[in-house]
């Protein structure tokens, strides 16, 4: 496999970690008791935020529900499936070799 193809499976991967972690802190909000200054949840919160963040400025809550996390694990899952593709393109094609 080339560096090329190796990098994207890396990304690829990559952001499947990030999914987890952000559908943990989806889950956790459900939670409102919960003491968010504890160091595991503070890091979770800012890992997370920032890219959730992004999506909140686009779609504003409907009913009082947060609906930006939808589009933000599209949007993840969306390029972690491009990446995905396109290292197993890559890698089947012998480009780089």
């Amino acid at each position: 496999m080339n560096f090329v193809a190796f990098a994207l499976q890396v990304l690829a991967q990559t952001l499947s970690i990030y999914t987890l972690f952000l559908l943990a802190r989806v889950l956790l909000s459900w939670f409102p008791n919960l003491d968010w200054s504890n160091p595991i949840l503070s890091s979770l919160s800012a890992i997370t935020d920032p890219y959730l963040n992004a999506f909140r400025g686009l779609i504003p809550p409907v009913g009082g529900l947060d609906l930006s996390s939808l589009v933000a694990f599209v949007a993840l899952q969306l390029a972690q499936g491009l990446l995905g593709f396109g290292a197993t393109s890559l890698a089947t094609s012998g480009i780089g070799y």
